[in-house]
């Protein structure tokens, strides 16, 4: 192993010495906490269009901090509860990603000739597709059988891995002409053994530094795809009550509470993992170890 790889103590020792990755954890949790706590913090009746009890687009006030749509409903429970749905629809995104994204860069980067190749070039197509357009295309491509959340939760994950993939097989190709690769395949280990037990611990660090990066590019796919009618509507996320300010004339009506206090849980959150993600990064790669901030 090399030592890039961090121990879980020194690992937690330096991240917490890092006040940008403290205050973008301490972000997580809280917007966490809502998520999970969402049932109990907002009743999730006020969520229909034939249940609201406020006047529609008002200000906020005591009553309604966050204001009201043009149904009366609650601006505050919209988000606390789209803040459960972003967010799962961002994670679940990025583990697929980084599944597809890991496997196939460590692939691209172990074998040669033809089937290091052939990944490499599905990689840079993927690369070089207009990322947009493509998930457009799939979204509106999933049968009607697969709830709408499962098909955007695979769209993401689908059309994000080649970044990922591209920096594994760097890293793969760094690792590959390291000495114990070598002994490992003198002493006979299949390519399974060798990548399974000395190429992927190795490219671990940069994979979970790499995660939260992409997390908040999923949250921002969501909110996107969301926001041009192709997310769920049934279900209340970040990007669809920004949909619905916009069908709803918030800009015209000068109800900017509709607009940004949802915009805001979007930058706050992809905020917040950018900063875990970049102190990850610095606490598990012992050359930038020095550069806490």
């Amino acid at each position: 192993m090399t030592a890039a790889v961090a121990t879980p103590g020194s690992f937690w020792r330096t991240f917490r010495r890092d006040r940008e990755g403290m205050a973008g954890l301490v972000l997580l949790l809280l917007y966490t906490g809502v998520a999970v706590a969402a049932p109990l913090l907002a009743d999730p009746a006020g969520l229909s269009r034939i249940n609201g009890t406020g006047m529609p687009q008002s200000p906020p006030s005591l009553a309604y901090p966050f204001g009201t749509d043009e149904d009366g409903r609650s601006v505050l429970t919209m988000v606390i509860w789209g803040t459960r749905v972003s967010l799962i629809v961002g994670v679940a995104a990025t583990v697929i990603s980084m599944v597809i994204g890991t496997g196939v860069g460590i692939a691209a980067g172990h074998f040669r000739g033809a089937p290091g190749g052939l990944l490499n070039r599905l990689t840079e197509w993927f690369l070089v597709i207009p990322y947009l357009p493509l998930a457009i295309v799939l979204a509106t491509v999933f049968p009607p059988a697969v709830p709408k959340i499962i098909a955007i939760i695979i769209v993401i994950g689908v059309t994000s891995w080649s970044s990922t993939a591209r920096l594994v097989r760097a890293q793969t190709l760094s690792i590959e002409g390291r000495p114990y690769l070598e002994r490992a395949r003198a002493l006979g280990g299949g390519h399974w053994h060798q990548m399974r037990r000395h190429v992927l611990p190795n490219v671990m660090p940069l994979v979970l530094a790499n995660t939260t990066l992409t997390a908040s590019i999923a949250i921002l796919a969501e909110t996107t795809l969301s926001f041009l009618g192709l997310g769920d509507s049934q279900r209340v996320s970040w990007g669809v009550i920004l949909d619905q300010a916009y069908q709803g004339g918030a800009v015209s009506n000068h109800s900017w509470w509709w607009i940004l206090f949802p915009g805001l849980s979007l930058v706050v959150v992809v905020l917040a993992f950018n900063l875990c993600g970049r102190a990850l990064e610095r606490a598990l790669d012992p050359r930038l170890r020095g550069a806490t901030r």
